[in-house]
């Protein structure tokens, strides 16, 4: 047998073992892809559909297809850019925050100091609440009246303040609130990267005389500059969903001060009854965070090749 019959059967060979494997692979994903596309394509697909149609309120089916329609509607309702421009604030308020206090945080109780395994157990509880219960417990203790804020305010001369009634005050609430929630999973998540950060690194520079400030700013924050972003975008991508602390703490009120977009996409469909509206909303919602995810991944990409 000649050399090119055995390199031939060595391909076909190889072609055949890399088929097999490839249907294998395929075959133990089957069940998990077709529970995702059940559970995460269709409504997808189903929202897209009804976007471009009006809704028979009688049967829930499509009375005739319109088009553009709904969305010419939809970005011709300054209802609609409102409720962007107050989602635009709360983000531009509460992931900063977030990211500085969560990284902070997680820097501190890193340092060996006495107790610090209480502090991080304390930390968990925000997180295994439920965000209504949690909105709703924070109303309570916001009451302008009875509330045990301005109650512990007064003792500095501070307040009373009304949380809920003033429009600044209650974006602020919302971010306060959710801020306490979510805090503590960024924390784990720099815990976890600080710990992970080569201890030889820092020890070169104990010897070389550089102080604890000069450690965080130099050596500290640049190495964890990628995972700063990595963490941006996973909770980029939950404050964009913020509906339920807002619905139980301030339900989107004053007026409509706090009155994030996924809390007006829901009381157009279900209050106010405008399905096809409401899915036109949700499409534009969901391609402009899929774009600026695309951009926020990108930036992710550049700060690991620096870093």
């Amino acid at each position: 047998m000649s050399n090119v019959q055995i390199d031939t059967q060595h391909r076909r060979r190889f072609r055949k073992e890399k088929l097999l494997d490839l249907m294998s692979r395929w075959t133990f994903m089957f069940p998990a892809g077709f529970i995702l596309i059940a559970m995460l394509a269709y409504p997808i697909v189903y929202t897209i559909d009804i976007s471009f149609a009006l809704i028979d309120l009688t049967t829930f089916r499509v009375a005739e297809w319109v088009g553009w329609d709904n969305y010419t509607y939809v970005l011709g309702d300054s209802r609609f850019w409102a409720s962007l421009k107050v989602t635009a604030i709360y983000l531009a308020l509460s992931l900063p925050i977030q990211m500085i206090l969560g990284f902070g945080i997680a820097y501190l109780i890193n340092v060996e100091w006495k107790g610090r395994g209480f502090v991080r157990a304390l930390f968990l509880i925000p997180m295994v609440v439920a965000p209504v219960v949690a909105g709703g417990v924070w109303r309570m203790m916001l009451d302008p009246l009875y509330g045990l804020t301005n109650y512990l305010l007064g003792f500095v001369g501070l307040g009373p303040y009304d949380w809920l009634g003033d429009t600044w005050l209650a974006m602020w609430t919302i971010v306060i609130i959710d801020t306490w929630r979510w805090t503590p999973f960024i924390v784990l998540i720099a815990t976890a990267s600080i710990l992970n950060l080569s201890k030889d690194i820092f020890e070169a520079a104990s010897i070389d005389g550089a102080n604890w400030w000069t450690k965080l700013w130099s050596i500290s924050i640049p190495l964890l500059l990628p995972m700063i972003a990595a963490t941006f975008i996973v909770r980029w991508l939950g404050a964009v969903k913020m509906f339920d602390i807002a619905l139980s703490a301030t339900g989107g009120g004053p007026g409509a001060s706090t009155q994030v977009i996924n809390l007006f996409i829901y009381e157009e469909a279900f209050r106010s009854l405008y399905f096809a509206e409401a899915a036109a909303m949700a499409v534009l919602v969901l391609v402009g965070t899929m774009m600026l995810t695309g951009v926020f991944l990108y930036g992710s990409r550049k700060l690991e090749d620096l870093y």
